[in-house]
């Protein structure tokens, strides 16, 4: 059914969208605008969490209790047997899922979730298997190629966003920090850092902590804190977005040996009101390219290619949990400006573009709605 949406601003919506810039670093904040798409419902998920398309239109999505989901053009969806056990609470479950850069021919997928250890711990792990379409689909061969170090107690800060280099040949995963704040400024350990691995899972050769040895050769750069956003954009360069604590969710241009500063500075505060010095009292870490204060909440977020949308090529579109939508950004060198936010009524966590150069995103819910974004005309 087709039904087209009027603009509704949940409370969030409304304090995130009236709030403006307190430094230089902040968001621009743009109006809530009047959506410029018609939406088609093509399904319900149990939490859904993360959506990758295969070749054929297919959708492969995940619920993060611990489903892996076959999602149809003709909007059938079908269990995936074979998955893994996930340890599923608070922040932890299943989380994302790539098909590999030759699925075409291997049928290969790359999938996360929160494995459970000793002694009331846990941590996020990285597995592929190969996925079988003839009969029932099913996942054979699951292998775990990579595991947090340490795993820690807590539910939260997993961030396991999967994204591979444009030439294929490596495999970006992002680290959170676990809630454990130092870890992040660690190099003996990879919780708060972007990883670059080979498609096997090792260290990748030429990473610029490889003389360290151990887990600390997986590093790509650190002083992360929790990243649910990992993508590259059209010239091959690497963005994450991340959660901030009170304040200072944002959006960095993630380069080589770079530091970017958790839990020495942000933009927000401590959850306690107690103060954290800002991103622009230390000049010699890695600056945002925006932030948000207060918080946008951000789920995943992708680089908008195609002539669909008029005027949105190259332009970032995040999906958010505190607006309950979708907000739309331009990025200028190191920068990035907010051009507009739509409200959606509706908390959201993935953001997906289809080969058809529509936009999908899936609700961050009990029963979360797979929803297609198409232009009006």
């Amino acid at each position: 059914m087709i039904r087209k949406l009027s603009l509704a601003l949940s409370p969030l919506a409304l304090v995130a969208a009236s709030c403006g810039q307190s430094s230089p670093a902040h968001s621009q904040q743009a109006e809530t605008e009047q959506l410029p798409f018609r939406i088609t419902e093509l399904g319900t998920f149990a939490e859904p969490w993360a959506m990758a398309f295969l070749p054929d239109g297919s959708a492969l999505i995940t619920e993060k209790a611990g489903k892996l989901k076959l999602w149809k053009a003709d909007r059938t969806v079908v269990d995936i047997a074979g998955v893994p056990a996930v340890d599923y609470g608070g922040q932890g479950g299943f989380g994302d899922v790539k098909p590999a850069p030759d699925f075409a021919t291997s049928g290969t997928v790359y999938l996360t979730w929160v494995e459970a250890g000793l002694h009331d711990t846990r941590g996020a792990v990285l597995g592929k298997a190969r996925l079988a379409l003839d009969g029932s689909p099913r996942l054979e061969g699951l292998q775990v190629i990579w595991k947090q170090t340490p795993k820690v107690t807590g539910r939260g800060h997993f961030s396991h966003r999967i994204a591979f280099s444009p030439d294929w040949r490596y495999l970006f995963l992002s680290s959170g920090e676990r809630q454990k704040f130092t870890p992040a400024q660690d190099l003996t350990n990879n919780l708060g850092k972007v990883l670059r691995l080979t498609l096997d899972g090792k260290p990748a050769p030429g990473n610029p902590f490889a003389a360290k040895g151990g887990v600390g050769a997986e590093i790509w750069s650190y002083g992360h804190r929790n990243l649910l956003g990992l993508q590259f954009d059209a010239r091959g360069q690497l963005w994450d977005l991340e959660h901030g604590p009170m304040g200072g969710d944002e959006l960095n241009h993630v380069e080589p040996g770079r530091n970017y500063g958790w839990p020495l500075v942000s933009d927000g505060d401590h959850y306690d009101g107690k103060p954290i010095p800002r991103n622009a009292t230390r000049p010699d870490l890695a600056q945002p390219a925006i932030s948000w204060n207060p918080v946008i909440a951000p789920g995943d977020f992708i680089f908008y290619h195609g002539d669909r949308f008029p005027g949105w090529n190259g332009q970032v579109l995040i999906a958010s949990f505190a607006i309950g939508g979708i907000l739309r950004l331009s990025i200028d060198g190191e920068k990035a400006k907010e051009e507009a936010r739509y409200s959606l009524g509706q908390r959201i966590r993935e953001i997906r573009q289809g080969a058809d150069g529509a936009i999908y995103v899936l609700e961050d819910a009990p029963e979360g709605r797979l929803l297609k974004l198409e232009p009006m005309a």
